[in-house]
């Protein structure tokens, strides 16, 4: 039975409770977004300390993309049936767990199975905070305040873990797998006393052969994209396994149309709105995640700058995010999310097209990045909000946790598909060229532009074909 004063909000005062229960969602996509960009920072340091090549390093962070990629809209779909509180709460554990034990283990191997596990845990807890949220705060203004505070949380555990990576790798790598655990333990007791408790759908039934094939598809799709590039595109393996993942995943549509009770009703993926926004948050992970990983590799290797003036020179947009993010559900009420998004994915692709013409062997930080770092501050306090509103809209509470999840691994597929073809890109520039340097991120740089500019045309075309149609 829900608690009375955490029932749907419709309006503008939101009781202390309700507050708690935004909270405890905001401190998990904090931990979130701040585990992945420590760990990113502390890579060099566990390789040196584990001894683990290059190859082995990318699995840490991999491993965790395979665990959270691969299963996210299962871990969306298990909310809405077997209760968004409980599956919350009991994934929250486990990431608590894995990180305690990543921060312990002396093994790389050790280390990239908790890395697994905790994005398996992640793949759960994000779609399930989401829906929470979704079905909390009333569609309309109020979800949309929620929305862009929920916002402001992810981008700052982002932008705070790339410092905290810095300050926390000094003392020791270790740190920053156990930094998160305190806080995750006490995020789980303040879930267990404030998030109200919720009944499974009536009417949820198990599509087993749905699960299995979906969830062996989206594992084997996210393996063969982040594997590819050390293994090469044309590799017979690489190709097998593509061919592999595409025929479980059309068995997974095959099973859906027949099963009684479906894991994801397709008819959903029939909805322009919400497709445009799945598509939309493909373009701007995918171009903004990998443009992060040049910009790693370009200020730390080629610029030699240390990790943690790399993380300041970065951090406007963290700051951009988080004090802009907040405006967003305004400017979703007095704008629409369409025009939200063309707004957003338009600063996007400015702001690579101002780095890829104007970056150099010796930029000008005040020139050349920071104006493409503020530009991408912008877009993604415009854009993160304005898509999650959009890809949930219209959606009855009941599938809250499917729209969640299914814009989430778009969000997640978009990112593993632009970084792997960004890493294979600036690889071979780096092979052909003599030396590090600008050049060597050039084709990568024109991939990540035309990504934000095919999302924005995307986005655009419905807009332009109203217009231009007789009345």
């Amino acid at each position: 039975m829900i608690i009375a004063d955490t029932a749907p909000s419709t309006g503008h005062t939101w009781t202390p409770r309700l507050w708690g229960v935004l909270a405890v969602l905001c401190v998990v996509l904090f931990l979130d977004g701040l585990d992945v960009s420590m760990v990113g920072v502390a890579l060099p340091s566990i390789g040196s300390e584990l001894g683990l090549s290059t190859t082995s390093l990318q699995w840490i962070v991999n491993g965790y993309v395979l665990g959270y990629g691969g299963l996210l809209l299962l871990g969306g779909r298990t909310a809405d049936l077997l209760g968004r509180r409980r599956v919350f709460l009991i994934a929250l554990a486990v990431f608590a767990i894995a990180s305690l034990v990543g921060g312990f283990v002396d093994n790389g191997t050790l280390l990239i199975a908790s890395r697994f596990v905790k994005g398996l845990a992640a793949a759960f807890t994000a779609p399930t905070a989401m829906s929470i949220l979704t079905t909390t705060f009333r569609e309309g203004p109020a979800r949309n305040r929620a929305l862009s505070i929920f916002s402001v949380f992810g981008a700052s555990g982002y932008s705070s873990g790339l410092i905290l990576g810095g300050l926390l790798t000094s003392a020791g790598w270790r740190w920053t797998f156990l930094m998160p655990v305190p806080f995750a333990v006490l995020t789980l007791v303040a879930g267990i006393i404030l998030i109200p408790r919720d009944r499974p759908a009536d009417n949820g039934g198990h599509d087993i052969l749905g699960a299995a094939t979906l969830v062996s598809g989206m594992l084997l799709t996210v393996y063969t994209v982040v594997s590819a590039p050390d293994r090469g595109w044309t590799d017979p393996l690489t190709l097998g396994s593509f061919a592999l993942a595409a025929a479980l995943l059309a068995s997974f549509f095959f099973a859906e149309k027949r099963a009684a009770h479906p894991l994801v009703r397709l008819s959903i993926l029939r909805v322009g709105s919400i497709m445009r926004a799945n598509l939309a948050i493909m373009a701007l992970f995918g171009s903004y995640l990998s443009f992060q990983f040049m910009m790693t590799i370009f200020l730390q290797s080629v610029l030699g700058w240390s990790p943690l003036k790399m993380a300041l020179g970065l951090l406007p947009t963290g700051v951009i995010v988080a004090f802009g993010s907040p405006f967003a559900g305004r400017l979703i009420d007095a704008f629409g999310t369409t025009r939200m998004i063309i707004a957003s994915l338009t600063s996007f692709s400015i702001g690579y097209l101002w780095f890829l013409f104007s970056g150099s062997d010796h930029p000008v930080y005040a020139v050349t990045i920071l104006p493409s770092v503020i530009l991408l501050g912008v877009g993604f306090a415009l854009g993160f909000t304005s898509i999650m509103v959009q890809a949930t809209a219209g959606v009855d509470d009941s599938e809250q946790g499917l729209a969640s999840g299914l814009v989430q691994t778009s969000g997640q597929v978009g990112a593993a598909l632009v970084l792997a073809l960004t890493t294979a890109l600036v690889a071979v520039g780096s092979d052909g060229a003599d030396g590090a340097g600008f050049h060597q991120f050039h084709s990568a740089l024109i991939l990540v532009t035309g990504v934000a500019l095919l999302g924005l045309m995307i986005t655009v075309a419905p807009m332009l074909r109203k217009a231009i149609s007789p009345s």
